[in-house]
């Protein structure tokens, strides 16, 4: 089967947006980042744990670069406040983005 040039060429240009659309590399950093940005997640993570305010709240932590975000859960702007205080003050965090949001807790009608 032969394809005419114009539709061959149509294809080929089309094959070749799909494949370039197709290869944008996902957020990648070299190990030696990757490492240090989990050092930085984990000791985020045991300073909210730590913290009686923060520690009652399921606070998502990721860090990218340096760049720590808190996302989840919290009930008040105090809770709020004292997760990105206490992201700022550990070692090796440059900057924190937060997206946390403030909820009430449910109320239990049975209890």
């Amino acid at each position: 089967m032969r394809i005419a040039k114009p539709a061959a060429w149509a294809f080929t240009a089309l094959l070749g947006m799909f494949l370039a659309a197709c290869s944008s590399a996902p957020r990648q950093q070299p190990a030696r980042e990757a490492i240090a940005d989990g050092v930085v997640t984990a000791r985020v993570k045991a300073a909210l744990v730590e913290d009686p305010l923060t520690s009652r709240h399921r606070i998502d932590v990721a860090t990218f670069k340096g760049t720590v975000q808190l996302s989840g859960f919290v009930e008040s702007e105090d809770a709020r406040r004292r997760a990105v205080e206490l992201a700022r003050s550990v070692a090796g965090v440059g900057r924190v983005k937060d997206a946390l949001e403030i909820r009430q807790p449910a109320i239990d009608p049975h209890g």
